[in-house]
């Protein structure tokens, strides 16, 4: 486990965190400067038979928003769960994580539009967010964590069983107007359960798990 001993607040977040959050903000106010429909036809994850797949898309779609509060929200929660993880795992198996996760994520969103033949771009820190739900949820099971307007304590593990049940129900049902890659975020979270398993298998997860 890292520990890492910084007296100020931007020296107290963990190295790969405090990145993940410059590089996601530097890329927003980017997304400010220039024609934000054309950023995100570069950096955004477009579906495979729409004629503008990059294979590069996986990695950067993760880094790009265009909406501030989509980018608060992320950022927030890599804030909250990057920090804890990365102390807990050390910074170079919590990068491989997010990027895994985040790369997993993107790679069932693709599978989604196809099996639909939809035409769509991704973009987001999402997938791996739900990523770092999912693991803190099983490292950290019984931690008590906050849902926004709910003054009830709920354990992150039950916290983590709620949100990936919402986001298949969500996922399956299509509502018209909703624009939530919700089975990216699924991807996220099945992208992680894969990793730890695979950690655990080898002997290297570095700590236990709620299953």
């Amino acid at each position: 486990m890292a520990y890492y001993n910084n007296s100020n607040f931007t020296n107290s977040i963990p190295p790969v965190t405090r990145n993940l959050l410059i590089i996601n903000v530097a890329i927003w106010l980017i997304c400010g400067l220039f024609r934000k429909t054309w950023l995100a036809g570069i950096f955004g994850l477009q579906s495979i038979d729409g004629g503008g797949f990059h294979v590069y898309q996986l990695i950067t779609y993760m880094f790009t928003h265009v909406q501030f509060e989509h980018l608060f929200f992320n950022m927030f929660a890599v804030f909250m769960f990057g920090r804890s993880l990365e102390y807990y795992w050390g910074p170079k198996r919590f990068l491989t994580y997010y990027m895994v996760t985040g790369i997993g994520a993107g790679l069932i969103q693709l599978l989604v539009c196809y099996l639909q033949s939809a035409l769509s771009i991704t973009i987001g820190a999402s997938g791996s967010v739900f990523g770092l739900l999912l693991a803190f949820g099983m490292i950290f099971p019984n931690i008590p964590l906050y849902l926004m307007f709910i003054p009830v304590p709920i354990k992150a593990k039950y916290m983590v069983i709620g949100y990936g049940v919402l986001e298949f129900f969500f996922g399956i049902a299509g509502r018209a107007g909703d624009n939530v890659a919700h089975f990216a975020h699924l991807g996220g979270m099945l992208f992680g359960i894969i990793m730890i398993l695979y950690w655990k298998k080898r002997g290297t997860n570095h700590g236990n798990y709620f299953f």
